[in-house]
């Protein structure tokens, strides 16, 4: 073989083995580089859209939240309203007159009654069909067509949003269909109309039946919801109280009469309300036309909101409006945007400063890999003496062969150090997330608490004065009566008993919202002798349910507690178990003595025969605002029982079976 054939082999061993460092090299790059060029931004990018969707979805659930707190305002002020109407027909002044068939003295007083109450009408509509009303209605014809007013010369009350025409706002007064008119303003995105102006009037209209001289009649009251600001900011205010919102939103609630907006705090200009502005299209056609809760993005007048529309439905049924509550989109829009940026700005910097770190950490790998694979060539081509002239300083390259199994054993060890680390961290998160779920818990329940107490303490004040003047007014019945008062005796002493207990109940209303104001003490009472006292007040629903009552009283002890108190607890569980027992059944009340831990005291058992209670159900009877009864309960009756029973150092509990019934078993220490 001659030198040139020797050369002609060597060529392509040559190219081979300068391909191989150039292969590794590559490869070692892209090891360092895909991380961070590659997945690291994918990962970036998946991140911020699923925390965007999350950010979204939480003000949708936020918004959610605050139309709940609207219309749960909206449905007291008509139960408020009932009760108003309720309260002028029971009071004493009125039923005197009825009684007296005197009709200057029923106008005189419903006028007395109306200007205190803010009505925009009220009047009496006999059997007869007879009215006297306040202001003088100018047509009194067709008044039974409201389903209100029938139903309550039927002998049941109630209070709903009806929409009154024109002609019918004009029959109270023109004043009145004067300030219900609303110029419509264009309104971009909204059906296209031919009207100019709203003519029809928004009215929370509550009835309440008076049994008169002459038959059943009824007591109507109404109050125009049309450009009634107060009744629109006092929502907004509850919906959104100061700093609740981020810098530069602002919330706003509306009252829609069809899709037109009579009452608002959405702003046209600066200081003018965007009344008779027109909801959009695609709005209308979700809540008006098909009757579902509108939750997402929406254009409100001239800019986009976070909104939430749900449907309004009148004394007929139909639905005739909206409620809405929204705040503005764009700067949680803005605010989203740069957390987004800064977190894709310290990316991009973090990405500038790891780059040349980690290519100078692959220049420190695949050099001494170049060396040792052109000492490979070398001794293949026969040069055995051939070395790679890298340093063994105790590397993992120099020491790769004869540390193998010991770095094997090291890496092993290290992953059970981590994954025990690992499970050790992944403990204490979970018992974190923990106390942050519970927290979260405390925090909605102590809101909703808090709102619910300063709805309380508003109803505490206003019913003090219909207490004052029911009391008042059995005064002068006692006085007028003279010596006749002894034969109705029992009749005003309970009638007394029932005002005191108003008054108790008011002042435990105000203790719940102010409880440092007010403090109360405790005195010596059977059990067995309250729950007597007590069945009266509850003998109407038993009677109207079919139920039978069954009463075992064998307890002479007695407990320290307020009597009133002790009330509410029993009426509270015999009233829960009526309603368990719908279609009739057996109601079982026993007060035994028993002793519990060699404590004497006295066990009082509520039992039904009802529907009974599953077992999941019946873990959450005690939580605040947990209810079986939707759309009649407030979740809150066994909650405040419990409270009021663990204040006495009592205890509470309950077993239920599905179809058999439930049994409340409350015990108190006696003395």
């Amino acid at each position: 073989m001659t030198d040139g054939d020797v050369r002609d082999m060597a060529v392509p061993h040559t190219s081979a083995s300068t391909r191989r460092p150039a292969s590794v090299r590559m490869r070692l790059l892209a090891i360092a580089l895909l991380p961070t060029l590659v997945i690291m931004p994918i990962f970036f990018v998946i991140t911020a859209v699923n925390w965007s969707s999350r950010f979204d979805n939480l003000l949708i659930a936020k918004v959610n939240g605050e139309l709940t707190i609207a219309d749960q305002y909206l449905a007291q002020l008509l139960e408020n309203s009932d009760l108003r109407m309720q309260a002028i027909a029971d009071s004493a002044a009125f039923v005197e007159r009825v009684a007296a068939q005197d009709s200057n003295s029923i106008l005189a007083l419903l006028e007395e009654r109306r200007a205190e109450l803010g009505l925009d009408f009220l009047y009496y509509i006999t059997a007869e069909g007879t009215v006297l009303s306040s202001p003088q209605l100018a047509d009194e014809l067709g008044l039974t067509k409201w389903p209100v007013v029938s139903q309550a010369l039927a002998g049941h009350g109630s209070a709903q949003i009806d929409v009154y025409s024109e002609s019918d706002l004009r029959q109270v007064s023109d004043e009145l269909a004067e300030t219900a008119r609303i110029r419509l303003v264009p309104t971009q995105a909204a059906v296209p109309t031919d009207r100019t102006e709203e003519t029809r009037g928004m009215m929370v209209h509550a009835a309440t039946p008076v049994q008169g001289a002459s038959g059943r009649g009824a007591l109507v009251g109404g109050v125009l919801l049309n450009r009634n600001l107060t009744f629109i900011d006092t929502i907004n205010d509850l919906v959104y109280p100061t700093e609740s919102l981020t810098e530069g939103s602002q919330g706003t609630a509306t009252l829609f009469l069809d899709d037109v907006r009579v009452s608002t705090n959405v702003r046209l200009f600066q200081n003018e309300r965007a009344l008779g502005t027109r909801v959009s299209a695609v709005v209308r056609e979700t809540v008006l036309d098909r009757g579902d809760v509108w939750l997402d993005r929406a254009f409100v007048v001239n800019d986009w909101y976070i909104s939430a529309y749900e449907p309004i439905t009148d004394s007929f049924g139909n639905r005739v409006g909206m409620l809405y509550v929204g705040f503005l989109d764009q700067p949680f829009r803005d605010a989203k945007f740069s957390t987004i940026l800064t977190f894709a700005v310290a990316f991009a910097v973090i990405v500038l400063i790891s780059v040349p770190i980690f290519l100078r950490w692959a220049q420190q790998i695949f050099a001494p890999l170049e060396r040792m694979m052109r000492t490979i060539t070398k001794v293949e081509k026969g040069n055995l003496g051939a070395r790679t002239g890298v340093e063994n300083s105790g590397g993992e390259i120099g020491r790769v062969a004869a540390q193998m199994d010991h770095l094997l054993e090291q890496i092993q060890e290290r992953d059970r150090e981590l994954t025990r680390r690992v499970a050790e961290r992944t403990q204490d998160l979970e018992e974190a997330n923990r106390r942050l779920e519970a927290t979260s818990k405390q925090l909605v329940v102590s809101e909703k608490l808090a709102a619910v107490g300063e709805i309380a303490a508003g109803i505490a004040h206003e019913i003090n004065n219909p207490v004052q003047v029911i009391q008042g007014n059995l005064d002068v019945v006692r006085v007028q009566l003279g010596e006749d008062a002894d034969q109705i005796q029992t009749e005003l002493r309970l009638i007394d008993e029932q005002t005191h207990s108003i008054f108790l109940i008011v002042n435990k209303l105000l203790q719940f919202t102010r409880p440092d104001e007010y403090a109360e003490g405790s005195e010596q009472h059977q059990p067995a002798e309250i729950v007597n006292d007590t069945l009266p007040l509850v003998q109407h629903l038993l009677s109207n349910g079919h139920i039978t009552l069954d009463l075992e009283l064998e307890s002479v002890k007695a407990v320290s507690i307020n009597r009133t108190e002790l009330q509410q607890i029993l009426i509270n569980l015999m009233v829960n178990a009526i309603h368990a027992m719908p279609d009739g059944g057996a109601l079982t009340v026993c007060v035994v003595d028993q002793n519990r831990d060699e404590k004497a005291g006295v066990l009082i058992s509520v039992r039904d025969t009802g529907v009974g209670m599953e077992p999941d159900h019946l873990k959450r009877i005690f939580d605040p605002f947990f209810t079986t009864k939707q759309g009649e309960g407030t979740g809150l009756g066994l909650s405040i029982t419990r409270k009021l029973v663990e204040r006495y150092d009592g205890a509470i509990d309950a077993d239920s079976t599905i179809g058999v019934g439930t049994e409340f078993r409350v015990w108190f220490p006696a003395n």
